[in-house]
């Protein structure tokens, strides 16, 4: 037990403390009495669920929403009123999960909207200088034009835009980041930068908050893991000496593992359903049989997600579905109920006598809604109500109740849980067993071991070909970077 100097200096060195903090949306109690403190240049993972309150309690720490009850304590100030106004005053910034740049303006442009003393003359300059310095120490290489409209960037380009931003200081000092899944969006390479930085920043006293389903990232940087479920913190240990099996422990779920044979499908003995020609003689054609499933590989931003929106426009005599990974932009219809947006790609399928049936739409949004296990009180639930990753869910059950018999996947499992990963690789296998065919683009390796074949690329090419047994880290990296199998 502490003593009464030690429980001080531990005390003092707090930059955040939550007491009893509780919030309700309604009947829903998203957060049911957390207790949360953090330390000056600690970092803390939080995990849990889609749903488990993640980012309802972030948004409450950053000034976003109100806590309905609860203490709240900022750098030993007891507070009452607090917003993003006072939030950012007190160095204290958010790196939300859904992006809240601007689109219609540059990223210098962005950067003047937190920081009024950028203002008279020379303040874009000034500006562009702050977000591209920020860049350069956060993502060394980044190749960002800080005078670019965001709408014009990449979504990876578009996220280290704004943990850069977040990063940013004038007048008030950065005293803790929330960063709510930062690297969703990020290939491996501005992951590992981001993480070397978020490392770096707490030895000069930066305090952070990570939120992620990348459970090696957790092992990687944090000095403690916060565990979440159902609106209350479960769990609080250092982070030392845990493993990934700790952690999926301490969320209550179990890691299962495909006992499928990756042995490559005899292709020429079933039905070629995708066969999309490269630009030239030097691109790898892409070729998906029935009940395959198709991985792309490679560092991101090389062409993959190109290739998928080309085979989409391609596709014409077989039902293609698309599951878009920048589900704000791409996927959902925000002003609709789950089951609404669940149901739009089968509405053809869904009419009778010209007319789509109601009861036969709901039905098919309640089959999807608890066979995706989407966390929400009913499939009338708006979707902006929902977690981020339940509104993947959403997305991805839209494409699996389709009549599709060919489903892209452009990195869908951005802000999706570990055990719900687990669920949707098995669905995914159910559904190529019975003839489905997936193309899927992802960002984590451990995800493509869930392939039959890989397709690698490099600078906007399909280079390499990789058998299902062959799928080997050190192969990927190789073809990657121009290596022997490149």
């Amino acid at each position: 037990m502490l003593s009464s100097q030690a429980a001080a200096r531990v005390a003092a060195s707090l930059v955040i403390e939550a007491r009893g903090v509780r919030k309700t949306f309604g009947a829903v109690h998203a957060l049911v009495g957390v207790d949360f403190t953090l330390a000056d240049g600690e970092v803390v993972g939080l995990v849990g669920h889609n749903g488990a309150g993640k980012s309802t309690l972030m948004n409450i720490l950053s000034g976003a929403i109100e806590r309905t009850e609860g203490i709240f304590v900022y750098d030993g100030h007891a507070v009452d009123r607090w917003g993003t106004a006072e939030a950012q005053a007190g160095g204290l910034r958010c790196v939300f999960q859904e992006l809240s740049l601007c689109a219609n303006l540059s990223a210098a442009e962005n950067t003047r909207i937190i920081h009024r003393s950028l203002r008279g003359f020379g303040w874009r300059q000034r500006a562009r200088r702050l977000i591209t310095r920020t860049l350069d120490d956060i993502f060394p290489g980044h190749g960002i034009d800080a005078d670019a409209k965001i709408a014009d960037l990449s979504i990876g380009e578009r996220q280290m835009v704004e943990i850069a931003r977040a990063f940013t200081e004038t007048g008030d000092t950065v005293r803790c980041v929330i960063l709510d899944e930062p690297t969703s969006a990020l290939g491996s390479k501005p992951a590992e930068q981001l993480l070397a930085f978020i490392k770096a920043s707490a030895a000069r006293n930066i305090a952070c908050i990570l939120i992620t389903h990348r459970l090696n990232e957790i092992l990687t940087v944090c000095d403690r893991v916060v565990v979440m479920m159902d609106g209350a913190i479960v769990g609080d240990r250092a982070a030392a000496g845990l493993t990934r099996s700790d952690l999926v422990g301490m969320m209550g779920n179990i890691e299962t593992h495909s006992e499928r044979t990756l042995a490559a499908k005899d292709r020429d003995r079933q039905k070629l359903v995708v066969s999309h020609a490269g630009v030239d003689d030097a691109e790898q054609p892409i070729n998906a049989s029935a009940g395959e499933v198709i991985g792309f590989a490679g560092l991101d931003g090389h062409g993959q997600r190109e290739r998928l929106r080309a085979i989409y426009g391609a596709m014409r005599k077989v039902p293609v579905a698309f599951v878009a990974g920048d589900r704000g932009v791409e996927g959902v219809m925000p002003l609709w109920s789950i089951a609404d947006n669940l149901t739009i790609r089968s509405l053809n399928a869904l009419q009778r006598a010209g007319f789509v049936s109601r009861s036969s739409a709901r039905d098919l949004a309640e089959t999807w809604f608890r066979r995706l296990k989407v966390k929400a009180p009913s499939i009338d639930t708006p979707i902006l109500s929902l977690s981020g990753g339940n509104q993947q869910k959403v997305l991805f059950a839209r494409a699996l109740a389709s009549d599709a018999e060919v489903i892209l996947l452009d990195d869908p499992m951005r802000g999706v849980d570990v055990g719900t990963k687990q669920e949707v690789y098995q669905l995914i296998r159910q559904e190529a067993d019975r003839g489905r065919t997936f193309v899927w683009y992802t960002t984590e390796f451990e995800e493509l071991k869930n392939c039959d074949r890989l397709y690698v690329f490099r600078e906007g090419r399909a280079v390499a070909e990789v058998p299902g047994d062959q799928i080997d880290h050190n192969r990927i990296l190789e073809a990657s970077f121009g290596g022997a199998n490149g």
